[in-house]
C-alpha cells in the first residue's frame, strides 16, 4: 500500500529529520518510539491495530479511506473487516508528557558564563546584558554594585530589552510615541511625554489582551452557535422539503385517483345511457314490427275483399276496414345517434366540481399538518372581554373590568391576540364560530395599534375575515370584499405561510376555501387575532373557541412576545 504524501505529511517528515540539539540520546530514542511510521511525526491521537502497531488516527484513517483493503501499514497484515479503532489513552498521555517535556527543553535559556556543560539560566541582567545560572548569579546578590542591576526572568533576545541609543535597560513606556524607553530617554527626547513604568503598562496590556481574548472567545462561541443554527436550519429545511415532496405526491396521487374514479363513473354513465338507448331502439323496433305484422294482415284482408264480387258481403263487413288502423305517429319520434350533449356537460361539470372539492380537501389536510396550539394572551385582551381559564375561549361581557394599564392591551377595540407570534415558516389554527352573528378572525402584525381605532386592512397590519349581521361575510384587502358562501361556516381554519406571503381562511367542516390573501410581505412577527364582537344583548353571546386540530403539532418555532 502506498503511503500518503500530503503536503502536511511532507512538512512533518522534513521537520522530523532535524532533531533538537539539546536532546539526549535517550530522548532521541524515545522520539523514535513515539513516532508514527506513516507521517514520521510524534503520534497525534494514537490508535492501535489488532496486530499491535500504533499510528496517528488521522494517518490510519487516510490510508484505509483510500483503499478497499484494510491492512497494517507496518507489517501489512490484512484484516477481513475494517477494525473499530479506539484511541490508546495510555499512549496518548505518554505523548502529551513527552511533548510538554520537549517544549520546556526547547524554551530553556542557558547561562552565558558556563564553559562546558551549560546550565539553565535563572535570571538575565539588563545591565550586564547576560544570562546567569544560579552559581554565576551569586555576585548580583552579594556585590553592592551588582545589587543595583536590573534583573528579569531569563530571555534569549536580551538586546531587545536594551535602549540602542543609551545602552540602558528599557524600563519605561512612552504613551505618546507608543514605544519603550530608558531612564535617559525620559530626561531627553521624551521629557515632556507621558511615560509610565513598563510594569504598569504591562498590566494594562494584559488587561486589554484578556478583554480581547474574552471578545474573541465570545466571537468563537457566536460562530459556533451560528454553525449550529445553520445546521439546524438545514435539517428543518430538508425535513420540510421531504414533507413537501411527500405531500405533493399524495396530492397528485389523490387527484389522479379522483380523476380515474370520475372517469370510470362517467364511462359507466355513458354505458348505461347507451344500453338505455339500445333498449329503447329494441322496443321501438318491436313495436314497429308488430305494427308491420298487423298492417300486412290488414293489407291481406283488403286485398281479398277488393277482388270479391259479393256486393252484399262488402256492405256487411266491419266499417273499420274502410279506414287505416290507428298507429303511432313515427314522424314525431327521432332516433338518438349519440349521448346527450347536455348529459355530457352536466357530467363534466360534476367532474370539475368533484376535482375542485377534492383538491381543496387535500390542500386543507396538508395545511392542517402545520397546526399549532394557540393560547389567548390576557395582557392584550380588551377589558370587556372574558377569557376562559385555559385561554381557549373568548366572549364579550357586559361589564368593563378594572385592569392595570398595559401598553399591549387593546382599547377600545374589542379584540385579543394569541400569546405566541411567528416570524417564519407556516402555521395553522382552527376557531369554532358556531352560534355567533358577528366575529372577526385572522392574524395581526406585532406593531398593530393597540390604543385607538383599527382599520381592518393589510396596510394597518391586519389580515382578516369577518361576519356581520349574521349573514354578511367580508374580507378586508385593499378594499372590502363581499364573500358568497354556500353554507355558514361553523368552524374556520386560518393558515399562514410567512415566506410566501399567504393567509388563507377555510370552512373546515365543508372543506372549502373562504378567502385568500396572496402576495403579501411580512416583516414582523404575526399573532393570531380574535374578536368576538359585541354581546348584542345576548344575540351574539356565544364565545369564539380555539379548537385543537387532530393534527395539532408545532412545526415552526413560535416566538413568545418579549
Amino acid at each position: 500500500m502506498a503511503e500518503p504524501t500530503s503536503p502536511k505529511q511532507k512538512r512533518r517528515r522534513r521537520s522530523s529529520m532535524s532533531k533538537p540539539p539539546s536532546l539526549s540520546s535517550s530522548s532521541v530514542s524515545l522520539t523514535k518510539e513515539l513516532q508514527c511510521s506513516v507521517c514520521l511525526d510524534v503520534f497525534s491521537d494514537p490508535v492501535s491495530t489488532p496486530c499491535g502497531h500504533n499510528f496517528c488516527r488521522s494517518c490510519l484513517k487516510q490510508c484505509w479511506d483510500n483503499s478497499h483493503i484494510y491492512s497494517c501499514p507496518m507489517c501489512k497484515k490484512t484484516f477481513r473487516k475494517r477494525p473499530d479503532l479506539k484511541i490508546n489513552t495510555t499512549l496518548r498521555q505518554v505523548v502529551l508528557l513527552y511533548k510538554e517535556k520537549i517544549s520546556v527543553r526547547r524554551s530553556e535559556v542557558l547561562c552565558d558564563i558556563c564553559d562546558e556543560r551549560k546550565l539553565k539560566a535563572l535570571k538575565s541582567c539588563l545591565v550586564c546584558q547576560a544570562s546567569y545560572c544560579e552559581t554565576h548569579l551569586e555576585p548580583h546578590h552579594r556585590v553592592p554594585n551588582f545589587k543595583k542591576h536590573k534583573l528579569m526572568d531569563p530571555v534569549e533576545n536580551i538586546k531587545d530589552y536594551i535602549c540602542q541609543k543609551h545602552e540602558r535597560p528599557l524600563e519605561f513606556f512612552c504613551r505618546d510615541d507608543q514605544t519603550c524607553v530608558c531612564v535617559f530617554c525620559t530626561d531627553g527626547d521624551h521629557k515632556t511625554h507621558n511615560t509610565v513604568p513598563l510594569e504598569e503598562m504591562s498590566k494594562e496590556k494584559k488587561t486589554q489582551l484578556k478583554k480581547t481574548q474574552t471578545d474573541v472567545q465570545q466571537m468563537i462561541q457566536e460562530r459556533i452557535k451560528k454553525i449550529q443554527d445553520i445546521k439546524h436550519s438545514a435539517q428543518l429545511r430538508k425535513r420540510s422539503t421531504d414533507e413537501e415532496k411527500a405531500a405533493s405526491v399524495e396530492v397528485f396521487s389523490s387527484l389522479i385517483r379522483s380523476i380515474e374514479r370520475c372517469q370510470t363513473e362517467l364511462m359507466e354513465m355513458m354505458d348505461e345511457q347507451q344500453k338505455a338507448a339500445e333498449k329503447q331502439d329494441e322496443d321501438l323496433m318491436k313495436d314497429l314490427e308488430q305494427e308491420i305484422t298487423e298492417l300486412k294482415r290488414r293489407d291481406s284482408e283488403l286485398e281479398q275483399l277488393s277482388h270479391t264480387d259479393h256486393h252484399l258481403h262488402l256492405l256487411q263487413i266491419d266499417s273499420s276496414l274502410y279506414t287505416p288502423p290507428q298507429t303511432k305517429n313515427w314522424s314525431e319520434i327521432s332516433m338518438k345517434t349519440d349521448v346527450s350533449v347536455e348529459t355530457l356537460r352536466r357530467a363534466l361539470t360534476q367532474l370539475q366540481e368533484t376535482l375542485q372539492d377534492k383538491l381543496t380537501q387535500t390542500v386543507l389536510r396538508r395545511m392542517q399538518q402545520f397546526a399549532v396550539d394557540v393560547i389567548l394572551d390576557p395582557d392584550t385582551a380588551n377589558p370587556t372581554l372574558i377569557l376562559s381559564e385555559d385561554g381557549k375561549q373568548v366572549r364579550h361581557g357586559d361589564i368593563r373590568h378594572k385592569l392595570p394599564y398595559n401598553p399591549e392591551r387593546f382599547e377600545p377595540c374589542i379584540c385579543v391576540l394569541g400569546k405566541e407570534g411567528f416570524s417564519s415558516g407556516r402555521f395553522y389554527f382552527e376557531v369554532q364560530v358556531k352560534g355567533k352573528t358577528e366575529w372577526t378572525l385572522g392574524v395581526a402584525r406585532e406593531s398593530i395599534n393597540r390604543k385607538g381605532g383599527i382599520t381592518l386592512t393589510p396596510q394597518n397590519g391586519l389580515w382578516t375575515v369577518v361576519l356581520r349581521g349574521g349573514k354578511n361575510y367580508k374580507a378586508f384587502a385593499d378594499r372590502s370584499v363581499s364573500l358568497s358562501l354556500r353554507v355558514r361556516p361553523q368552524k374556520v381554519g386560518v393558515f399562514v405561510d410567512y415566506e410566501e406571503g399567504l393567509v388563507c381562511f377555510y370552512d373546515v367542516e365543508n372543506r372549502s376555501l373562504i378567502y385568500s390573501f396572496t402576495g403579501q410581505t411580512f416583516t414582523e412577527k404575526l399573532f393570531p387575532y380574535f374578536s368576538p364582537d359585541l354581546n348584542d344583548k345576548g344575540k351574539n353571546s356565544a364565545p369564539l373557541i380555539i379548537v385543537n386540530s387532530q393534527f395539532c403539532k408545532v412545526n415552526v418555532t413560535p416566538e413568545t412576545k418579549k
